[in-house]
């Protein structure tokens, strides 16, 4: 039996180390003799940087559980449309040398980009090397699956997050504009995820990237929930568009523009235009990188993820991303599938027009789509009332 190699790349999520920690028991249940870690992802195909997980200490693969981040190490790195560049060549020596015959790609569009490029090459060289995608990102994005791994848990930080804002936001008789704004370039999964917020201390505006944004109705609507509860909370998508200046924005490989300062820049003109006081609060990297609010939900189906990628690789598939069908959601159940990610790669999922409503909430159906997803709480090991993550012997 050949090894296998893990690669994480892009964002990262509060259990991406879930699913690579699903994917170390069953690859040691199957027999697989080496496990290996691919540093900064599909860079460390280009530069032969692996390590052997197997190596690592039990009780820290174990910590992989609570672990946010890309404990192998992300990438946004895009490899080349022409499948005769040099990169490849070194790709194919990396894999050779190290006796690899599966490879596991972690991650989201672009990674499925990755895996769909990878899987052409192996099959082009006559390579016996199989390709398995593993669903990852908090954006919820992904097409051909019900929901994305990492959502769940992001969703339930940013719901939870939001309370506090309102709760905070009612204690003034007269208080401030609040905009709150949360990840989502061009599809606003994870802020539509406020609307589970029962009132009074829920959002009292809505906007997603699925809809026009217009100025004017915003002030509009703005003003006049400000005069009636003396206080107005917003949640915005950092992707919703209106005049600003973004030209000094920056631009990663895969050519996505780095977001952030909507909130900022929502909250000037709300002042200039509206004269009534604002704060502006960015939820930033903590929606993806907090493990305290971790849903049991998301963190299971990460791990099973993990698991059935390394069967699935073993049993002949390639060039498949794990997937998740949904069975029912009350009571809540899943199975899961096999998807081509040539139908994957560089497709976005965006919010469906039966789950938009207003800006003031979303559908039953949206509710009833997110509820299961953020159910169920994990226990946390804490040292010193500073929670534990897991150290590999290669980066401490």
């Amino acid at each position: 039996m050949k090894n296998l190699v893990y690669l994480q790349s892009g964002g990262p999520t509060a259990v991406i180390n879930s699913s690579l920690y699903g994917a170390i028991k069953e690859a040691k249940a199957q027999g697989i003799p080496h496990i290996y870690g691919s540093r900064n992802g599909v860079e460390g195909l280009l530069n032969d940087d692996l390590f052997d997980i197997n190596k690592e200490d039990p009780e820290q693969i174990e910590l992989l559980l609570q672990t946010p981040g890309a404990i192998l190490g992300s990438t946004r790195y895009k490899l080349p449309s022409d499948s005769d560049d040099e990169r490849y060549s070194k790709i194919v020596e990396t894999i050779e040398t190290n006796d690899i015959g599966l490879v596991l790609v972690n991650g989201g569009n672009d990674s499925m980009d990755t895996c769909a490029k990878l899987s052409r090459l192996f099959a082009k060289k006559g390579l016996d090397v199989k390709v398995i995608g593993v669903p990852k990102t908090v954006d919820n994005d992904l097409s051909a699956t019900d929901h994305c791994i990492g959502y769940g848990s992001a969703a339930k930080y940013v719901i939870n997050t939001v309370k506090s804002v309102c709760v905070d936001a009612a204690c003034y008789k007269k208080g401030k504009v609040f905009v709150v704004e949360i990840m989502g370039r061009n599809a606003g999964w994870l802020t539509a995820s406020v609307d589970l917020l029962p009132a009074p201390y829920r959002p009292d505006l809505i906007y997603l990237p699925e809809d026009a944004f217009d100025l004017e109705s915003f002030y509009s609507e703005v003003k006049a929930i400000h005069e009636k509860k003396g206080h107005c909370v917003v949640a915005i998508s950092e992707g919703i568009i209106f005049p600003r200046d973004t030209s000094a924005a920056r631009v990663d490989a895969f050519g996505h523009i780095q977001l952030g300062g909507a909130a900022d820049d929502l909250t000037r003109l709300v002042e200039k235009n509206l004269g009534l006081p604002t704060r502006s609060i960015e939820l930033s990297l903590p929606q993806r990188a907090d493990p305290i609010l971790i849903s049991k939900v998301d963190r299971d189906e990460a791990i099973e993820c993990g698991r059935l990628a390394v069967k699935a690789g073993l049993s002949g598939q390639t060039g498949c991303m794990v997937a998740l069908h949904r069975v029912s959601s009350s009571p809540y159940k899943v199975e899961y599938e096999l998807k081509p990610v040539e139908g994957i790669a560089n497709v976005e999922k965006k919010i469906p027009s039966d789950f938009l409503d207003s800006v003031y909430h979303l559908t039953p159906a949206f509710r009833e789509y997110l509820y299961p997803l953020i159910q169920g709480e994990v226990d946390i090991k804490f040292e010193d009332g500073i929670y534990a993550v897991a150290k590999f012997r290669y980066n401490r």
